[in-house]
């Protein structure tokens, strides 16, 4: 198969080209996100593969079927920019690589929370002035504090292991408890007592509609003063005003995100020489108790490596008519 892939950086390029040869495929790169203005490119291609910062929609993938393009594939493990239903609609299969490194997410979680807590990015930029004071870099143990862990799938149950390892208790919330999470240390409760109990709270679940915003007014209500809220999954699972408004009140003590629920008009993409148009990231870039990294949770050799693997993985199995594991099928109505 052609493959046209779109929001081509660097290091998709080494990995694809690392491995594209042994597939039998050939694959064409372009910079630009797949668009209304950019849909001609794909022209000639039997497959698109678009990452998670890609909306497609239903003119999109309208406009993909009439030039015979014959699937979409996600190297990402999100699907909720893309219109499954619409997808079905013209006869595109939608394929995703649902894990690909459990660790390096969950990794990047903790270094949000050991940065935030101890100020090893203040404290960097201090020492490079020769500015060796400690005032303000005051931390707490980890060791003792309860970790809120809000979806338990391989990620969530990763980073459970390492909170553990740090002599964390965890509490755990996940409508599908699982044995093995048990066994990584967390204890399973409801949404409730995570927040009220927790000292810092991590998200890991998918965006759906149950879970849009589930860190809002609300729930932060419920929370320990001076809490830590980190998010390295999806950004539109924090309410990002609600969260802006608390900080304000010192209710949050601290947010660490990797994601942004406006991210795809800002991430992957060198802005420093223009004036950031989104009021919400610039306010809270303004907070000191504020991190904010670009969507690279992912960002590992071993999660590329295997992003670019699984990807091509789908596209043999489509082509040689082989079940396709990991097809996304929009959900009946009845359970949406």
């Amino acid at each position: 198969m052609h493959i046209s892939l779109f929001s081509a950086k660097g290091y998709d390029r080494e990995f694809f080209d690392e491995q594209i040869g042994e597939s039998g495929h050939t694959i064409t790169y372009f910079e630009d996100i797949l668009s209304t203005d950019t849909l001609a490119l794909a022209e000639g291609s039997d497959a698109v593969c678009v990452f998670v910062n890609n909306p497609v929609d239903r003119k999109l993938l309208e406009g993909l079927s009439k030039m015979g393009v014959r699937v979409l594939a996600l190297r990402s493990a999100g699907f909720n920019h893309v219109d499954l239903e619409a997808a079905e609609d013209v006869g595109i299969p939608v394929f995703r690589v649902p894990a690909y490194s459990p660790e390096a997410v969950s990794e990047h979680t903790m270094a949000l929370i050991l940065t935030l807590n101890r100020k090893t990015h203040k404290a960097y930029n201090r020492v490079r002035e020769n500015n060796f004071s400690l005032d303000g870099l005051t931390g707490f143990n980890l060791h003792g504090k309860t970790v809120g862990v809000i979806g338990t799938g391989a990620i969530g149950t990763a980073f459970c292991r390492i909170a553990a390892g740090f002599g964390c208790r965890i509490l755990a919330f996940d409508p599908k408890p699982s044995d093995e999470t048990r066994e990584a240390g967390a204890h399973f409760t409801n949404p409730e007592t995570l927040f009220s109990e927790s000292n810092i709270i991590s998200l890991h679940c998918p965006l759906i509609p149950q879970t849009r915003h589930i860190i809002n007014q609300k729930s932060i209500s419920m929370m320990k003063e001076d809490v830590m809220l980190i998010n390295t999954s999806r950004g539109a699972l924090i309410d990002t005003p609600a969260v802006i408004r608390a900080l304000k009140k010192k209710r949050v003590g601290a947010l660490g995100i990797d994601v942004y629920e406006q991210e795809e008009n800002l991430f992957f993409r060198d802005l420093s020489g223009e004036v950031i148009q989104d009021d919400d990231i610039t306010r809270l870039m303004s907070f000191p108790n504020v991190l904010i990294t670009g969507h690279q949770a992912f960002l590992t050799r071993e999660a590329l490596r295997e992003i670019t693997r699984i990807t091509l993985n789908n596209l043999t199995a489509y082509e040689m008519d082989k079940p396709v594991q990991n097809e996304i099928k929009p959900k009946p109505a009845s359970e949406s």
